[in-house]
Parts: structure tokens; C-alpha cells; sequence
């Protein structure tokens, strides 16, 4: 499927590092799932540097579009498919209760995936009257933002999401990303799949891998930043920069940061 595939050089790793640390600095050690398409590239290279060791198994790619609208006003049908979904992705409630913190990346914007996601989820909390003060401790969203000059009057989505009231103030992140990199990851960089809106939650044909050409040049891409994170370059490249984080001061990270050197 990639024979004649030309890649073009990874121009956005050395920025997709330092995203990639602080995203991890930012986990509270948790389980981390990567919402919708924009931070593919993110899950992928992480993927890659984190293959060999304890942390494998904490990275999950949640195919899921919520943004704006089109994330509200479900059908019975539609929300009843939502939770299945979910739930295949360890995202019941009952399991938001257990283990380890879970924790939603995204590109935000003004923020209105993650206030959906947050919706959906409170809704089947309270319908399957699990424990909203335990879970509520659990969750944490980390959102990966346009860099700007910060200064007493930068706009932040959080502070005009009505749900970030809900949680301690620990539970929303950011991490900002140069804007030329962003626009990419969020607007032009070929997807090795379609956004999964909610006209096709149901659909059994999704599952079924595209042939087009965008799609061979993003599974293209895909592999070599799998690859890319998988160097011995890359992998210390990582552990610098997690030793920049604050929570270097914690011992979960800095026992990452020597699997990383291993």
C-alpha cells in the first residue's frame, strides 16, 4: 500500500518532542487518550518511545469528533452508541473510578470537544449513579494550544468552559505549540482516516482502511514518526526534555526518564 509513498521530511519532530514531554510532564501519571485526529502524530511518536517500556500500554487513540455542535443534542440511538463506544475504550464509568488517572489530549481551540466529551460523560455518570467525588479526582484534560505572548488578557478556553468549575483546579492543562505546527496537525495534515462524527458511530464499513491518495501519504507519515520515536536520538531527545518539566520532582517521571535512557 506505501510502495512509491514519498514522505517529506519530519520539519515538525523537534517541535512534537517538546510537545510530547510536556504532555507527559502535564499526566499525573496517568492513562493518557489522545481525542480525534490532530494529535495523531503525538500518540505515534510516543508510541514509538515509549515501545520498550512501562508506559506502552497507557497510550490510547480515542476516534472521536465532538467539536462544536455537532458534539450536542444526541439522539437516544446516537447516545446509546456513544456509550458502547466508549465503553470499549475503558471509558465507562464504572472504570473511570478505578487505577490510574485518565486523561483527554486534544488540540483546543475555544475547547468545545473536550466540554462535550465532559457532558457526555457527567450525563452517564449520574445515570449509572456511579461515584461523581472519586471520579471527578480522576480526570484530567490537557489541552494542546496555539503559542501565543502571554499577558493578563491572553484568552484561555478554560476560563470560559462552565465545566471546569466541576473540577480541581489540577484537572485542566495546557501545553502550547508553536502555531505553525498546530495549524498543521490541526488543519492540513493528511489523516490516515475520516473524523468519526456521529453519522458514523454505527457504521460497519469504518473499520475498512482508505485507499486514497492522502491516506497513503498520512500512513506514510505515520510510520516514520512511529520510527522516528523509536531512535535511540529521539528516545534522549525525550528524556531532556522531560527533565525540563516540574514534575520532574515526582518519582514517576523521573523513572520514565531513565527508561527513556536505557
Amino acid at each position: 500500500m506505501l510502495d512509491g509513498v514519498e514522505v517529506p521530511p519530519l520539519f515538525f519532530l523537534d517541535g512534537l518532542i517538546e510537545c510530547a514531554a510536556r504532555v507527559l510532564g502535564q499526566c499525573a501519571d496517568g492513562e493518557l487518550h489522545f481525542v480525534g485526529r490532530s494529535v495523531d502524530s503525538l500518540y505515534d511518536l510516543l508510541s514509538g518511545a515509549l515501545a520498550d517500556t512501562g508506559w506502552s500500554s497507557r497510550l490510547h487513540p480515542l476516534p472521536l469528533s465532538l467539536y462544536g455542535l455537532s458534539g450536542q443534542g444526541f439522539t437516544a440511538e446516537e447516545l446509546r452508541q456513544l456509550r458502547t463506544n466508549l465503553t470499549a475504550e475503558g471509558l465507562a464509568p464504572a472504570e473511570l473510578m478505578r487505577g490510574r488517572p485518565t486523561v483527554f489530549v486534544d488540540l483546543v481551540y475555544q475547547g468545545s470537544t473536550f466540554e462535550n466529551l465532559y457532558a457526555v460523560l457527567r450525563e452517564w455518570i449520574d445515570d449509572e449513579r456511579a461515584q461523581w467525588d472519586v471520579i471527578r479526582r480522576q480526570l484530567r484534560f490537557v489541552g494542546i494550544t496555539w503559542r501565543t505572548k502571554t499577558s493578563p488578557n491572553t484568552w484561555r478556553w478554560q476560563q470560559h468552559a462552565d465545566f471546569a468549575g466541576e473540577l480541581p483546579a489540577t484537572a485542566i492543562r495546557n501545553v502550547s505549540l508553536d502555531g505553525r505546527l498546530w495549524s498543521y496537525f490541526g488543519n492540513t495534515q493528511p489523516k490516515t482516516a475520516e473524523s468519526f462524527r456521529r453519522t458514523r458511530w454505527s457504521d460497519a464499513d469504518v473499520a475498512e482502511p482508505r485507499r486514497a491518495e492522502e491516506t497513503r501519504l498520512a500512513l506514510a507519515e505515520a510510520v516514520q514518526v512511529v520510527a522516528a520515536g523509536r531512535t535511540p536520538d529521539v528516545r534522549r531527545a525525550l528524556a531532556d526534555e522531560l527533565g525540563r518539566q516540574p514534575a520532574m520532582s515526582e518519582r514517576w517521571l523521573r523513572d520514565l526518564q531513565l527508561s527513556l535512557r536505557k
